[in-house]
């Protein structure tokens, strides 16, 4: 944390105050990043963001000039005390870890929200305007330049118009007239053309008897928008100015600055999945318009939902269309537009609906744990969601009308857009789509699409552009391509390219076969492949294997056996071919038509025995880079992990924490790709060896990446014979579904895997499994079964002499100790395993005994003890970014603020808790937040709250078969009846890790 005499200031220019004294922030860059971690104080800023925030463009090696900013910003930070930890690093970012109110930004929204408060009396709401108001010193980051601080910006002083105007209009109605003129006055000279403004003013001015004033004032700003805008006053200003001349004592109040409101489900998300709009998008006016005219169809068939198939040949242009129009129309679906590639033209791994749903869901807002396992119960789940909400859904590079039907909506408030090579006749017959079939550009439009991608040279050649369009087929990503080509070799005339791609033995075979006139694509993909280094065209092919959604310079370093350098000038060379098109700093993706040629090339021009020995590199890069992360952040647990030799192509060096959370965060997705593909595709031990090394990483928040790597090394480890590697996989199967509150799957996954240790003759490893299945037992308040299995883990852990084992399993009896009300023993186990990590090093064991050691001073009264512990361990979670152990740090901050009479203390801590056990899907943890907050309100005499947490807490202990649920329903009908706290509900079992 920073300390709590800091404060931070953003509106105006950038100031940092440290007991009344300022810190010199830094240089430009310094002061970018400061304001982009301030705007979400308190929250995980991802590492992309802060690029995107800090840097207009970024700059190579960004990553690199980041984590050297933010060394530079925390010594800043930290001048009044050196032990603080103002800027923490957390799964995939960065989080400036202070008191959202220390940053004047955020006390000015939480005033702005106070006076919202209808219960509120009007004075005070004006008062706590007024306040709100005070706090602005200028324009917000003056002096900072960037795309970034500009759009902030921009936001910002929005909303202090709104709130000023809000603040006006409440001064007047309590009778304050002469209050508002000046500040008014002010404003108005910074906004002379804000007609809300200019209202506020003229009503204060008629109600203080200055009716002469308010007219004048009504003709300057009339003068002003004819004069700049070339428009007359809106209807709102033109009304009041009616009413003043008619001598009306009180004239309508106009409306509120701002844009127009819309209503939203209370708490849903609104979804923005559209992609960037195409830069240059030419022509399609009148599908465009088509499009358009699909939404204006008030009365006809009110029931149906509206669905439009785009279809037509690969690179036509559908996806930029769709996406194109989306833009357009946006505004009409103000509760948002989701946006879903499903890859239905992947040659290896279209996307099925099971996982598309899944992400569907997520992006509406349902928390992981809430996601149904079964696809019906998933796609029932969806069109309950989507319902009544006004969404535009774009389903792209759909294959079949099988892959889209259970993405379909059953209310007619959503429309949705699908794109495909196919007809999807069976859409149209079925449930009545109207279909677009996309035709190749005109012959207009595709020169001037050329004309803006390769400049005055077409003109200068018109019959030899025309020709060149011709040949790539009026397509428009072709057309992008060979326009590539033609600005790469300046030298040369059109004339001269097109009579090179005239040359018909160079043709490829047709795109779709059946005689297409539409394949001249692949000739100009063919024609780029072509031009390329011999190197360029091998990593082109090569890339096509990946199979992950992209890759960064190693990956492409060991698929191809090249050097870093080597690498990265390929790399750049198919990014300037538009061959494959850059996703982040650092990282490239190849377009699935594209992928499709390579893995077709590659086929016909590189040996099988080459393609597979250029895939084995790859996955031991992954492999051994995975490895030597994990080593960096969990070095205790390396004997739990497989052992992977060092790969023959290099890796990035990630002996610091922070790079080697932030490769693991960046890579996971590939990671899960490659844990597929190596499972159907003959790779058994990269399969089961990934799921071991990824085992802890995955414990600390991503438990259904974790079910699906687990899951792909327990098939393939069966299937293989391989015992070992099948107990690793069951076990971490155990654990994920544990996470997710499944505790009969996860005992059937651990007693598997119980029995597979015992037959390996692993006594560690049946130690592991023994205090995960006790752990589900204490959870389910079977206290005595819980004790018998983790005293059988400690038995076993001290013969093998496991010094981690036995803390672990002592740990374990500490918590059930403590369950139990004997406090005093629980803190001797707990003591004793303390010392057993930090003999062993084991600083991430050392972190949960922390916060157990915590919640039994809590127990025992002791909560400033209490406070001290849980405050280490949070410190530890945070530099592991295990996102499970901070939820149960905070819970236990919040039960000790609780303990202590510190109800608002409680409420900041629970809530956090509840935010981070949501994202990770940590049931217990969740139902843990809820009943801390119902307390703490309680406390507060906020019952409706406190009542609203008790039965979330119930609801959920209730799932989960936990026996906190009868302690919970008789502390709310006590409450309910009484209006009193009541006992701290707070001995609830949770989960430890093992």
């Amino acid at each position: 944390m920073i300390g709590q005499a800091v404060e931070i200031r953003l509106l105006g220019p950038l100031e940092v105050y440290a007991k009344a004294r300022p810190l010199p922030v830094g240089p430009p860059q310094q002061q970018r990043l400061l304001a982009a971690l301030a705007a979400d104080a308190g929250r995980m800023v991802t590492v992309p963001t802060l690029v995107d925030r800090v840097w207009d463009e970024a700059p190579h090696g960004a990553r690199h000039t980041l984590h050297m900013l933010i060394s530079r910003l925390r010594r800043v930070l930290r001048q009044e005390d050196s032990t603080l930890r103002p800027i923490v690093y957390r799964s995939g970012g960065y989080v400036l870890t202070c008191d959202p109110q220390q940053v004047d930004l955020h006390r000015f929204l939480a005033l702005v929200a106070l006076a919202r408060d209808p219960t509120r009396p009007e004075h005070d709401r004006v008062e706590v305007l007024r306040q709100a108001r005070d706090l602005w010193r200028g324009d917000p980051l003056a002096g900072i330049a960037g795309r970034w601080t500009a759009s902030v910006r921009d936001a910002w002083r929005q909303q202090y118009l709104d709130a000023v105007l809000a603040w006006a209009q409440g001064e007047l109605s309590v009778g304050n007239a002469g209050a508002v003129i000046g500040p008014l006055t002010d404003l108005i000279s910074a906004y002379p053309l804000v007609e809300p403004l200019a209202a506020a003013l003229m009503r204060a001015q008629c109600v203080l008897g200055r009716t002469a004033d308010a007219l004048q004032h009504y003709t300057s700003i009339r003068e002003r928008l004819v004069e700049q805008l070339g428009v007359d006053p809106g209807p709102d200003l033109q009304r009041l100015h009616q009413a003043i001349l008619r001598g009306e004592p009180d004239p309508p109040a106009a409306s509120a600055a701002g844009t127009a409101s819309v209503d939203r489900p209370s708490g849903r998300p609104v979804a923005a999945q559209l992609p960037l709009d195409v830069a240059g998008f030419t022509g399609r006016r009148e599908q465009l318009d088509w499009l358009t005219a699909l939404l204006d169809r008030d009365g006809v068939h009110p029931t149906a939902v509206v669905i439009c198939v785009v279809s037509g040949t690969a690179g036509v242009g559908k996806t930029a269309l769709a996406v194109h129009w989306g833009h357009q129309v946006r505004g009409r679906f103000p509760d948002g537009q989701l946006y879903m590639n499903l890859r239905g033209y992947d040659p290896d791994q279209p996307m099925g609906a099971a996982d598309v749903l899944a992400r569907l869901l997520a992006a509406l807002g349902v928390p992981g744990h809430d996601i149904p396992l079964d696809v019906d119960e998933r796609a029932a789940r969806y069109r309950t969601e989507v319902a009544g909400r006004r969404l535009l859904i774009v389903l792209d590079n759909a294959s079949t009308v099988e892959q889209v039907r259970p993405l379909l909506p059953g209310s007619p408030s959503s429309v949705v857009v699908v794109s495909s090579r196919d007809s999807l006749a069976g859409l149209v017959a079925v449930h009545g789509a109207r279909r677009l079939d996309l035709d190749l550009l005109p012959q207009p439009d595709a020169i001037m699409l050329l004309r803006q991608l390769i400049g005055p040279r077409v003109d200068a050649e018109p019959d030899a552009a025309a020709a060149l369009a011709d040949q790539c087929a009026r397509l428009p990503l072709a057309l992008r391509v060979a326009a590539e080509l033609a600005a790469a070799r300046p030298a040369a005339t059109l004339a001269e390219l097109v009579h090179e791609l005239s040359d018909r033995q160079q043709r490829l075979d047709l795109l779709d076969g059946g005689g297409d006139p539409r394949a001249a694509v692949r000739s100009v993909f063919s024609w780029s492949v072509r031009h390329l280094p011999r190197a360029a065209a091998r990593t082109f092919r090569l890339h096509g294997l990946h199979p992950g959604p992209d890759l960064d310079v190693y990956a492409a370093a060991a698929l191809t056996d090249s050097s870093l350098d080597d690498a990265g000038r390929t790399l750049s060379r198919l990014v300037r071919a538009h061959l494959v098109h850059p996703t982040g700093v650092g990282r490239f993706a190849m377009h699935d038509l594209l992928r499709a040629y390579a893995i077709d090339l590659t086929t016909t021009e590189d040996a099988a025995d080459e393609r597979r020995a250029a895939m084995g590199r790859l996955f031991d890069y992954y492999l051994a880079t995975a490895a030597a992360a994990m080593n960096t952040l969990h070095p205790a647990d390396a004997c739990h992990r497989p052992h992977i030799a060092p790969p023959a192509t290099p890796i990035p060096d990630l002996t610091d924490p922070d790079p080697a959370r932030s490769w693991l965060d960046t890579e996971r997705p590939c990671l899960v790709a490659m844990a597929g593909h190596t499972a159907t595709h003959g790779w058994p031990d990269h399969t089961v060896r990934l799921s071991g090394i990824l085992f802890r990483y995955l414990e600390g928040g991503y438990h259904t990446d974790a079910l699906t790597i687990h899951d792909h090394a327990c098939r393939t480890a069966r299937k293989a014979g391989d015992q070992p590697g099948e107990a690793l996989a069951q076990f971490g199967l155990g654990c994920a579904h544990t996470r997710h509150g499944r505790y009969g799957p996860a005992t059937d996954h651990h007693e598997r895997a119980l029995a597979l240790f015992r037959w390996a003759g692993d006594p560690v490893g049946e130690a592991r499994v023994l205090n995960r299945l006790g752990s589900i037992h204490r959870l389910l308040g079977r206290y005595p079964a819980a004790a018998v299995h983790h005293q059988r883990a400690l038995a076993l852990s001290v013969q093998a002499g496991d010094l981690t084992g036995e803390a672990r399993a002592l740990c374990h009896l500490g918590c059930v100790q403590q369950l139990l009300g004997r406090y005093e023993p629980a803190a001797d186990h707990l003591q004793r395993a303390l010392n057993l990590c930090r003999q062993a090093g084991n600083h991430f064991g050392e972190a949960w005994v922390l916060d157990d050691l915590g919640t039994v001073q809590t127990r025992r009264g002791r909560p400033h003890h209490a406070v001290e512990h849980h405050r280490r361990a949070l410190t530890l979670f945070c530099q592991f970014a295990d996102q499970d152990g901070q939820a149960s740090a905070h819970n236990g901050l919040g039960e000790a603020a609780n303990t202590s009479n510190q109800p608002a203390a409680a409420i900041a801590h629970h809530t956090n808790a509840l935010t981070t056990a949501t994202g990770t899907g940590a049931r217990d943890q969740q139902a843990r937040a809820h009943t801390g907050l119902a307390h703490a309100h309680r406390t507060l005499a906020n019952h409706h709250h406190a009542n609203h947490h008790y039965r979330q807490a119930i609801s959920i202990y209730t799932q989960l078969g936990m026996p906190d649920v009868d302690h919970l329903r008789a502390q709310l009908t006590t409450a309910s009846r009484t209006g009193t706290a009541g006992r701290q509900p707070t001995e609830t079992a949770t989960i430890r890790k093992g």
